[in-house]
């Protein structure tokens, strides 16, 4: 290269250089002037570059980049500098305080919402941008609260924090002075004409409210929350809606009666107006108000007259787009109380038929969701011949239009269609039917895919998926009694609890099951893994649960990813709530499910994340609780046998690594299940012994010829002579990998009736047992020294030729005699 192509080269990378440093690229503006040094350094392009970036360092790149964006209005300034704050975090206090204070200058309206979001950046990462505006708002409140106000929704948010910020103030007396004086700023916003749509109002009001309720809720009178309840209107924006529903909730909790009566007055007065706007709002807060005040909202349903006044009024503005889905909401969230559903039962069926059949827009689906909550889900369907319309009086026949209604492009005609199906399916013959269309079922986990954002329409589709897989809880031998008994004492029970619906039966149950994993449910699940809430994820556990139920689907589900989605969720629940420790175990069990059908190695290999030994904590967990922390009812022990046979699987893992975290994590309590009086744990127990003991560190738990470890052959040795044959076989093979260690030996002889236990292995019926048997006698016999000495003797001693030669002569199978044979010649 020349020294005049170097020269040029040398300039462009010095005015890049200069250009990187502006942008608040510091690093790589230092960079790229090295390099233009190193080709040219006594350029004079390089030299005044060096100059230039000295007096730039001297600003700090935030403040650069914040002048530039008010006093040059660029956009692209303010980008970087939101990216800054972004990236960056803290800001020094004099520079965080001087951005603040150009950013609050008026702007441009397009670049309002990038303002907003400085202004919220510099409020978030510096306590001087903090302390700068509370000194603004003690200096005068409403001009300072108005001009961060009326910036954006952000800005306004952080009004609120700051109030709440302790640490933002000199003294809390002025920031309780202040946290007032904001709170009723904002609910004068919320007055105001124009604003009340906006929800930014609102958020302060539900943030403060949310905080220090306490203090601030009687600053609200009855105008007030007036304008709060004008806010639940179902036209609003769902923002505003839910902002509007924690304030009024908050507000109710903390006033008590006096919040109660303004709700109720609320309503009837508007109600008693007429006219449609006034029945809107008041039908819109009878709808918010169930949930969150469900006693008085149903007492005020039920009052004498409220109801059947409803209809004439319902009449008289039919098919008004406003009225008719208000009145809608309100009956469908009445529903969530025993009376109300019976009151609307009585008076409104034929109202409610009529919206199902020749109403608009998403009003026939809402009005499905109401039939569906209160029709019997077991009446039969009638055939109408066609002249109704749909049955009211069938949930089954408004099942097609809830599937229907799930392709629909509008969100409300999903969400009834969800809502209807989950009350639905709780009926079996909707749930054979649902799990027998192959595209419904593609098209609910489409929908949970497409809606992982949305928690409501997730918890819904949720719920149609448990109710179609959810296996009949298995009773124990006490409770099938308890349910005989009353069904005796109740002559018209006894008919439907002896006759279960087929249905309910497992084997329906299962094939429902397959459909769902057929249509890649799980991993439909794994897809919306991070977006699920704590409820939602209680629900898929249970799916899980019923999912590997059926040994045959198990590696599917691993396939799909279900094995290290439940291991995930295991970890991810922290809560200590009943809810959130069954949710838990249930999360372990399904796994240790998997688990016991599928090679560990494929779902877990050595080269992934997380590792196989990660899935032994909740499999243990399953061990160790027994239920006795998430249920007074009678204890479970299927988790813990399935936990066991998942545990013998793992153990069986050529590496060892599984093996050595079970021994060491588990063992004292697997000595405990060895002695259950459970058949089917002991022999699960046993199976996960013979597993261990095929490892170093299992034999030398048995071996070490310890007090421990003698005690632990002495529980190997009774097993091997109990009732169950599949008990004593396990027990067999862990004895006879044992008595090739002269420390097992040791134990066996000095254990009373010990060499007896094994020469009646070899007396047994089973020629798997017979095998076993003589495997060990064989290997005691081969020891050396004076401990094969005295094996021998006491082999002897206990006709131990008598039993062999009755094997030779008996022994069903060549392989058995041919050993038999082998054994008495070394007994000699």
């Amino acid at each position: 290269m020349s020294q005049d192509e170097k020269k040029d080269r040398a300039a462009t990378f010095a005015a890049r250089a200069v250009e990187l440093v502006q942008s608040g690229r510091a690093e790589d503006g230092s960079r790229a002037l090295r390099e233009a040094a190193s080709l040219a350094p006594d350029s004079p392009e390089v030299k005044a570059a060096f100059l230039k970036i000295q007096s730039e360092e001297s600003i700090h790149t935030l403040q650069k980049l914040c002048g530039k964006f008010v006093l040059e209005q660029d956009e692209q300034a303010g980008k970087q500098a939101l990216d800054y704050l972004d990236r960056s975090g803290e800001v020094p206090g004099n520079i965080a305080k001087e951005c603040l204070e150009l950013v609050l200058q008026e702007k441009e309206p397009e670049l309002k919402a990038l303002q907003d979001e400085i202004v919220a950046g510099l409020l978030r990462e510096s306590i001087a941008a903090k302390t700068t505006l509370a000194q603004r708002l003690l200096d005068d409140i409403t001009t300072a609260f108005l001009q961060i106000y009326d910036i954006g929704d952000r800005s306004a948010n952080s009004i609120a924090e700051l109030v709440l910020t302790s640490s933002a103030w000199s003294e809390e007396s002025n920031r309780e002075k202040c946290e007032i004086g904001t709170f009723q700023l904002f609910l004068a916003k919320l007055l105001e004409v124009g604003h009340e749509s906006d929800g930014r109002a609102l958020k302060g009001i539900a943030r403060l409210l949310a905080a220090d309720a306490g203090r601030l809720h009687s600053i609200i009178d009855e105008d007030t929350f007036d304008a709060i309840l004008c806010s639940l209107d179902y036209r609003q924006p769902n923002e505003v809606k839910s902002q509007a529903t924690l304030a009024a909730a908050k507000y109710i909790e903390l006033s008590g009666a006096q919040g109660q009566e303004y709700v109720c007055r609320f309503i009837l007065s508007r109600i008693n107006k007429g006219h449609s706007e006034e029945l809107v709002l008041a039908f819109s807060a009878a709808a918010a108000a169930f949930p969150i005040m469900p006693t008085q909202a149903a007492t005020l349903f039920l009052t004498e007259g409220f109801v059947p006044s409803l209809l004439p009024l319902l009449e008289k503005k039919w098919k008004s787009d406003k009225v008719e889905p208000a009145a809608l909401n309100m009956l469908s969230a009445a529903c969530m109380d025993n009376s109300c559903r019976a009151a609307i039962k009585k008076h409104c069926i034929q109202w409610l038929q009529r919206v199902l059949n020749t109403g608009k827009d998403d009003r026939p689906g809402l009005a499905a969701v109401i039939l569906a909550k209160v029709l019997d889900p077991t009446m039969p369907a009638r055939d109408t011949g066609g002249k109704d319309g749909l049955d009211s009086n069938s949930v089954n026949n408004l099942v097609p239009m809830f599937k229907k209604l799930l392709v629909d492009p509008g969100e409300a005609n999903k969400q009834s269609s969800i809502e209807g199906l989950a009350y639905a399916s709780i009926q079996p013959a909707v749930k054979e039917a649902l799990a027998d269309d192959r595209l419904f079922l593609d098209r609910l986990t489409n929908l949970l895919k497409v809606s992982q954002t949305k928690p409501t329409t997730v918890f819904g589709a949720l719920t149609v998926i448990d109710h179609v897989t959810r296996y009949l809880p298995t009773l124990s031998e006490e409770q099938k009694k308890m349910n005989q008994l009353k069904a005796y004492a109740n002559a018209s029970a006894s008919k439907t609890t002896d006759t279960p619906n087929p249905l309910e039966e497992d084997a329906a149950v299962s094939r429902r099951c397959k459909a769902v994993v057929d249509a890649g449910v799980v991993s439909a699940f794994v897809a919306i893994a991070s977006n699920l809430s704590p409820a939602s994820t209680a629900i898929v556990v249970n799916i899980m649960l019923s999912l590997s139920r059926t040994p045959s689907l198990r590696g599917t589900i691993a396939q799909q990813g279900g094995a290290r989605f439940l291991l995930l969720r295991y970890t991810a629940i922290a809560g200590t709530t009943d809810t959130d420790k069954h949710a838990r175990h249930t999360a372990a069990h399904a796994l240790a499910r998997i688990l016991i059908s599928v090679d560990p190695t494929l779902v877990f290999p050595s080269s992934g994340s997380p590792p196989l030994t990660s899935t032994i904590r909740p499999i243990l967990s399953l061990l160790t609780d027994f239920q006795s922390d998430i249920s007074d009812g009678p204890r479970n022990l299927l988790p813990t046998f399935e936990a066991l046979l998942a545990l013998t699987n793992l153990a069986s893992t050529p590496s060892g690594e599984a093996t050595e975290v079970i021994i060491r994590q588990a063992l004292p309590t697997v000595e405990e299940l060895l002695l259950s009086n459970n058949t089917m744990v002991q022999r699960a127990a046993t199976e996960l012994v013979c597993n261990l003991v095929a490892s170093a560190s299992g034999i030398e738990v048995f071996a070490d010829e310890s007090p421990a470890a003698h005690r632990r052959l002495h529980i190997l040795l009774a097993l091997a002579d109990v009732e169950d044959a599949p008990t004593r076989k396990a027990a067999g093979g862990a004895l006879a990998t044992l008595v090739g260690f002269e420390g097992a030996v040791k134990g066996i002889l000095k254990r009373e009736r010990g060499v007896e236990m094994l020469l009646g292995l070899c007396a047994d019926e089973d020629d798997e047992i017979v095998h076993r048997g003589l495997f060990c006698v064989g290997n005691l016999l081969g020891m050396e020294g004076s401990v094969g000495e005295e094996a021998r003797r006491m082999v002897k001693d206990g006709n131990g030729a008598r039993v062999l030669r009755d094997v030779v002569e008996g022994a069903g199978d060549k392989m058995v005699r041919d050993l038999a044979k082998e054994v008495l010649r070394d007994l000699g």
